[in-house]
């Protein structure tokens, strides 16, 4: 009976290991891509980038600092070096890297590294978090191009930065836009967003 008992806990752990195993194959297969990018307050890039097609999740967080699951208070201090950052998971047979790029330009004010619209401070920096040689190669090509054809005079101050963590920002700012509506709505047009893109861009 014993040995039975064996064989059997033997089985049950074989195939619970080829279970994960054909997991993780699949995680390491799968299709998608991310991009992390700052922009300012994060509440404002995911509502901007979950309208796109392609996209197929967008979550808040903190990246490019020096401490570990840095909480908002933290980052709100400028301490961590922290910047409020979003990452797009996307899929490139509907959309590219280079089309998120272009996207995030439009959508920003790049001549500004003090912070974004009426958020200051450089938590609030734009920054685009470049994975591996691919993407860099990709992101430099594409802030040469901003360069070359930018309708304001002013000069590009956006940062390539190397990918290090990201972190997730609380529950609590994840589709913040979706969860508080009217306060969003509000936040995002006395800040002034969208009328300052409109006069850099709309040119």
């Amino acid at each position: 009976m014993k040995k039975n008992l064996t064989i059997m806990s033997i089985s049950i752990i074989t195939l619970l290991f080829h279970h994960l195993s054909s997991a993780a194959n699949v995680a390491e297969q799968s299709p998608y891509q991310t991009a992390v990018l700052a922009g300012g307050c994060f509440w404002c890039i995911e509502a901007d980038y979950e309208k796109l097609d392609g996209i197929i999740d967008v979550v808040s967080g903190y990246t490019g600092g020096k401490i570990k699951n840095p909480t908002y208070n933290q980052v709100s201090s400028s301490q961590t070096q922290h910047i409020e950052s979003v990452k797009v998971t996307f899929d490139p047979a509907k959309i590219t890297y280079r089309q998120i790029l272009d996207f995030f330009w439009r959508h920003i004010d790049p001549t500004r590294n003090d912070g974004q619209f009426c958020d200051r401070g450089p938590q609030y920096r734009p920054a685009i978090f470049f994975q591996g040689e691919t993407q860099h190669k990709i992101a430099m090509a594409s802030l040469q191009n901003i360069e070359r054809i930018k309708p304001f005079k002013e000069t590009v101050k956006v940062e390539l930065i190397k990918a290090s963590e990201f972190y997730l920002a609380e529950e609590y700012h994840q589709d913040y836009y979706k969860k508080n509506p009217l306060r969003y709505k509000y936040y995002r047009y006395s800040c002034g967003r969208d009328a300052r893109v409109r006069s850099l861009w709309d040119k």
